[in-house]
């Protein structure tokens, strides 16, 4: 038998995946319209769909083999989460974030942070103390080694830690949503290590606050300090304005 040519081979394998998508994604126990939201997000995550790219909702449905009802319910989602815009006539935009964007983000972030860390007051122990410790070490080492995605997948859980002991669910949801809109959409495929060295500071005096059963001060700082725009603008900018990745001056020194 003739093998088959690399290219044909993606074709079918991207076939398959589309036209088993609904299958796939039913089998975890999500609905229809959950699964079109999942693998739009992937996209998203991906860089397959970029900031400001028009998708056209018929062809997206077709592509999927989903009729228009899941789809519409999952854009509309989506667009109430802040990740696209719809436009009639004209499609789905892929909404970028500018800089107004990122600071409303921010503020967002440290009120609801600063929340959490007063809610956990009367459920934060030494275990979880030794929790943060030992996550702070994580992303030690994996800044050592430049690996992001290590240091990314630490950071969240460093921070979930007091998130997870907010008895509001729905400042959880929005803590996590936000979180994504600034950096999951796309994920980059480089990070800002002096941000990240400056962050790990920050990390420290939280857990630090936080262990010492400085909750009230613990939320002041993740607030005014770790989620305060004003103090991060700089690296914000370099961060998120720097097209040149790494390398560029501006990125290297974290200036804008």
């Amino acid at each position: 038998m003739a093998a088959v040519k690399p290219g044909l081979a993606r074709l079918i394998y991207q076939w398959y995946i589309y036209a088993m998508l609904p299958f796939l994604e039913l089998g975890k126990g999500l609905s229809l319209a959950e699964a079109v939201y999942a693998e739009f997000k992937r996209r998203l995550n991906s860089g397959e769909l970029l900031p400001g790219e028009f998708v056209d909702q018929a062809s997206l449905g077709a592509e999927l083999g989903m009729s228009r009802a899941p789809l519409r319910d999952a854009l509309i989602r989506l667009e109430i989460e802040g990740f696209v815009s719809i436009y009639p006539r004209r499609g789905v935009m892929v909404r970028p974030l500018d800089l107004a964007d990122i600071r409303d983000l921010y503020e967002i972030l440290g009120a609801l942070e600063g929340a959490a860390a007063e809610h956990c007051s009367d459920r934060f122990s030494a275990a979880h103390a030794d929790r943060m410790l030992a996550l702070l070490g994580t992303m030690d080492a994996a800044l050592a080694r430049d690996d992001f995605d290590a240091y990314y997948t630490a950071n969240l859980a460093f921070h979930d830690v007091y998130l997870s002991l907010s008895p509001n669910g729905e400042l959880k949801r929005q803590a996590r949503i936000s979180k994504e809109r600034l950096y999951d959409f796309p994920r980059r495929a480089w990070f800002l290590k002096d941000w990240e060295l400056s962050s790990m500071e920050e990390h420290r005096e939280l857990a630090r606050r936080l262990a010492a059963g400085d909750f009230a001060g613990a939320a002041t700082w993740v607030r005014d300090v770790h989620w305060s725009y004003t103090v991060q603008e700089a690296f914000v900018r370099a961060y998120y304005l720097s097209a040149a990745g790494p390398s560029s001056s501006a990125a290297k020194a974290g200036l804008p």
